[in-house]
Parts: C-alpha cells; sequence; structure tokens
C-alpha cells in the first residue's frame, strides 16, 4: 500500500521580494514538515514572515528559491489551475479579515467553495455547517448584518465544510475580543479535530498557540523550533 503523503513539507525555502530600497528577503532557507492531523502554530513578530509563509506554503506565492510539496507535488511543477485544483476541497484558508463575500449572504459564502469543488447538495451541506457553528438563524443575513465573532463562524464553516485535509489559519482571532476570539478558536479546533485536518496556525495570542500540538517561531525570515 502506498504511504499516504504528508499535507505539507517546504524544503529550503526563500522568498525575496523587489523593493523601492531594493530586494527584501522575507523567508530564509525554510525547512517545515506538517503530518497529517498534526496542529502547528507559528508566532513571531509583526514583518517577520509569518503570512508569507502561508502564501507560499498555499501556492499562493511562488517561492524564489527551495521546493514547496503540497501533498506530496512539487508546486513549482504545476501552473495556476493545476495549482488550484490540487487546493480544491483539500486546502482552506481563515484570515484576520474573514474576507467574506459582501454580496452574499452567510449561507450562500459557505455554499460557494462547495460549488466550486462539485459537492453535492452545496446549500443544504452549507445550512448544516452554519447550524453546527450556531448560526443557523443567521444564514440569510449579509456579512454588513453579522457581528466580528459572527463572521469568523461564518468564515471557519466555508473553510471546513468542504472537509479539507489541511487548514491554514492566519491570525484568525486577530480582530476580534477576548471572549469571542476564546469561542472562535474553540469551534476551530474542535472542528479541525473532527475533519480530521492538519492545521498551520499563526498568530501573536500566546494562549492560542500554546493549544497547538507543535509551536516554531519566525524572526527574520528563519523558522525555528
Amino acid at each position: 500500500m502506498r504511504d499516504t503523503p504528508l499535507p505539507l513539507s517546504l524544503e529550503g525555502v526563500s522568498l525575496t521580494l523587489p523593493s523601492a530600497a531594493g530586494p527584501v528577503q522575507i523567508l530564509r532557507e525554510v525547512d517545515l514538515v506538517i503530518a497529517p492531523r498534526e496542529t502547528v502554530a507559528v508566532t513571531g513578530p509583526s514583518g517577520s514572515g509569518k503570512s508569507s509563509l502561508i502564501a507560499v506554503s498555499a501556492g499562493l506565492e511562488r517561492p524564489s528559491s527551495g521546493r514547496v510539496l503540497l501533498f506530496g507535488r512539487d508546486l513549482a511543477r504545476l501552473n495556476e489551475d493545476r495549482r488550484a485544483r490540487l487546493r480544491r476541497g483539500r486546502v482552506s484558508l481563515v484570515f484576520q479579515a474573514f474576507h467574506l463575500l459582501p454580496n452574499m449572504t452567510a449561507e450562500e459564502n459557505v455554499a460557494a467553495p462547495l460549488e466550486i469543488a462539485r459537492a453535492a447538495r452545496p446549500v443544504q451541506t452549507a445550512r448544516a455547517w452554519l447550524e453546527r457553528v450556531g448560526l443557523g438563524e443567521r444564514a440569510r443575513h449579509y456579512p454588513h448584518q453579522l457581528s466580528g465573532g459572527e463572521q469568523q463562524r461564518v468564515a471557519l464553516a466555508r473553510a471546513l465544510a468542504p472537509r479539507p485535509s489541511l487548514l491554514f489559519a492566519d491570525e484568525p482571532t486577530g480582530n476580534l475580543d477576548t471572549a469571542t476570539g476564546r469561542a472562535a478558536a474553540d469551534l476551530m479546533f474542535d472542528l479541525v479535530a473532527e475533519a480530521g485536518a492538519a492545521l498551520v496556525l499563526v498568530t501573536h495570542d500566546e494562549a492560542l498557540a500554546a493549544r497547538a500540538g507543535r509551536r516554531l517561531h519566525m524572526a527574520a525570515g528563519r523558522l525555528s523550533g
């Protein structure tokens, strides 16, 4: 039987981006392996490269050097369309700013990735997930009609409804007050465990980072244990 490929593997990954002052090295020789079902928190100061790490890992940004393997596939060998197909239904992202589509209801936001993945009964699945995050009665509300905590719960439902194998969360509680953030974190960890997904979490919140199975630190583009 063939071994299941690792959700994510970075091998000597560096990222350099242009700026008005000249090239800026964002990531420096980063090595990282994420095992199935593993939860990993990445902490570090602002500007240390944490969000760029997620962008490169998810195939949203091409590294300047090194290899990124997503489910065993070398992203450098895939064009944009094939990278998108590889991510579809297997990789989800949750952001600090929620990134809900403003002209869609909560239900439509959750159903959208299911429709893209051609999942069966996307609307019914979206409704079920909104019930699971305590927003069944808010399904027909638009993002501007929801509180920050409610919007983040919609974002979590949207990310986890396709049952991904890998979830990236970039400061998922950063825009929430302490109590609301704690509730959102509880929900995220519970749903990730239930889905059997791996989690890569970027956060400034030490209490949130402590909940992950492994903690890493990023400083000046370098990742350390």
